[in-house]
């Protein structure tokens, strides 16, 4: 018996493979402004956070620079990137066992809504979930911290209300951050692209080694 109403599952490194086109893009925007490539081995760095922070934080970008990585990156993402995507082995399975269990499912992520719809769409795994939720093409909505109230609201539920009775999954700090944040469940999944010990730094206790865990640790 699964002991949640509410599953929310971040994208990047938790439900799709997804390092390849993101790096892609990155590169292309930086490239496109004439900018100085830094190293992007460590995946940890700019999957997961915000894109903006990404340009802030990796790229060390002033505010205009930032400005247009984001329309330039969205740009290429759009045409390109977002299709070097595949699904983690198994995940499809977890998915199906949650909507014949008749639970509530959302994507949850920090990528701008209408992406995240898209490539959901490309993975072929639209129908196992009831809301795709993720941030505004302004960057407002980017933070797990907001997007979780967001994702329950759009599943019908009342976040106050049901606080215990949901659960985030993510791969990165960030989503450890925000669930504790909005006082919800975390389980963390060492499979993708995050930093293990960041999120325990947050508070995560409960981890997925690959997707087949998954469903161990939602049930009493």
């Amino acid at each position: 018996m699964i002991k949640y109403k509410y599953v929310l599952f971040d994208l990047d490194g938790t439900i799709s493979e997804s390092a390849g086109g993101i790096r892609r893009s990155l590169e292309q925007a930086i490239t496109a402004l004439g900018k100085p490539l830094p190293n992007l081995d460590d995946y940890t760095l700019y999957i997961g956070p915000p894109l903006i922070d990404t340009f802030r934080n990796v790229c060390r970008f002033d505010e205009e620079a930032c400005s247009r990585g984001l329309v330039l990156y969205r740009d290429y993402y759009n045409e390109k990137g977002k299709y070097i995507n595949r699904l983690y082995d198994g995940i499809k399975d977890v998915l199906a066992e949650l909507k014949a269990a008749n639970i509530k499912t959302a994507v949850c992520s920090s990528k701008y809504e209408k992406f995240a719809e898209e490539i959901i769409g490309i993975l072929g795994v639209e129908e196992y979930f009831d809301s795709i939720c993720g941030s505004n093409l302004d960057g407002s909505r980017k933070d797990k911290k907001d997007l979780i109230p967001y994702a329950v609201k759009s599943l019908g539920g009342d976040f106050e209300r049901d606080r215990q009775s949901i659960v985030m999954l993510g791969d990165t700090y960030f989503d450890a951050r925000g669930a504790a944040a909005c006082g919800v469940d975390f389980i963390g999944v060492k499979y993708g692209y995050g930093d293990i010990e960041k999120m325990k730094e947050e508070g995560a206790e409960i981890f997925a080694e690959a997707p087949a865990d998954i469903l161990k640790l939602l049930t009493v």
